[in-house]
């Protein structure tokens, strides 16, 4: 069995979808941490004004990227081991401190490392590092979320 279809059940839950998933690949998966891997299509709107002539990736989708297969992937599948089934899935960050180091240009391929600080009460933290092709840290921190299972309760009516 290849590697991406091992970790399938967990994409699949992802609740995003493009053009806003940055999760390729999930590499290895353990109940204390991630690895993942993305790369940034280089027709991404995003680097259409960052920046003129020059651009890179945003700090904001580095962060993204860093917490969708960091704390996301590893918040599913640590939800999955303790209900022993899958449900819907309701996430909000809470907290992220990130140090960026290198820039990542379009086409670049990311590796994505993340470690369990803790999973408790439903929050979960992660020290995060992101690394290019050559191993070089690109960014690197603490990225922190809420996660529960279970349906999303509707939005009042005004």
């Amino acid at each position: 069995m290849k590697k991406n279809e091992a970790y399938k059940h967990i994409l699949n839950a992802l609740p995003y979808s493009n053009p806003f998933l940055f999760v390729d690949e999930l590499i290895d998966m353990k109940e204390d941490g991630v690895v993942g891997s993305y790369t940034y299509p280089e027709d991404s709107d995003f680097y259409k004004g960052h920046f003129k002539d020059n651009p890179v990736t945003p700090g904001v989708i580095l962060t993204e990227t860093m917490a969708q297969i960091g704390v996301v992937c590893l918040g599913i599948h640590l939800i999955n081991e303790e209900k022993e089934k899958k449900q819907l899935l309701q996430i909000a960050m809470t907290s992220s401190s990130i140090d960026y180091l290198l820039p990542v240009y379009p086409g670049e391929k990311v590796i994505v490392n993340s470690k369990k600080v803790y999973f408790r009460f439903g929050k979960l933290k992660c020290e995060v590092e992101m690394l290019n092709a050559k191993d070089e840290v690109v960014c690197k921190g603490t990225i922190s979320g809420m996660m529960k299972s279970g349906k999303a309760e509707p939005k009042p009516n005004k």
